[in-house]
């Protein structure tokens, strides 16, 4: 029942968005985290996954009125202007290099991506969730892939407790993501 109304409640938001364009703001925020997870995923690098992020979002924005819904999921619509958009990236890169790698032009996302980018989304958003400095160390851990040292002199911590403060982060986003999961 919850996955009808989920469903009924996009489809909703869609056609409101359709219909005036400052709606898309939610739909927005409701899909900015598997946009962004999925991107990383592929590209790597901050800077060129908010700017691909970006450009997902201006695009579907600027072809929103032809979207139609069938059911599926407006995240793998996003997903699908994501992927086109890398392989145009790589392809132009390619082409300004004078080699064209198609082993690097990945094809559209399957469902096991579009799952995977829901659990990466689900993960960001229970990060937020814990306590300052269990967040920070995990951010500056696991985004900005820092050694526990470098972390211990940016938060002015021991090792020790930078590394139990990891402890607990991680202890505490296993448990809750096994229950998102459920």
């Amino acid at each position: 029942m919850k996955a009808l109304k989920k469903e009924a409640d996009e489809r909703l938001l869609i056609e409101a968005a359709q219909k005036d364009p400052a709606r898309f703001a939610e739909l927005y925020e409701n899909n900015f985290e598997r946009v962004y997870a999925y991107v990383v995923r592929r590209v790597g690098n901050r800077a060129e996954t908010e700017d691909l992020t970006s450009e997902v979002f201006h695009h579907a924005l600027a072809n929103l009125k032809r979207f139609e819904w069938r059911g599926i999921p407006f995240a793998a619509w996003l997903v699908r202007i994501a992927a086109n958009l890398i392989s145009d990236r790589w392809q132009r890169a390619g082409r300004e290099q004078g080699e064209k790698t198609s082993s690097e032009v990945e094809s559209l996302p399957a469902t096991a991506d579009i799952e995977e980018i829901a659990r990466r989304a689900t993960l960001f958003r229970l990060v937020d969730t814990l306590p300052v400095e269990q967040r920070r160390v995990v951010v500056l851990r696991f985004v900005e892939q820092k050694s526990i040292k470098e972390v211990a002199g940016e938060i002015r911590k021991t090792e020790g407790a930078v590394k139990q403060l990891q402890f607990r982060a991680l202890s505490t986003l296993r448990a809750r993501l096994g229950g998102a999961d459920a």
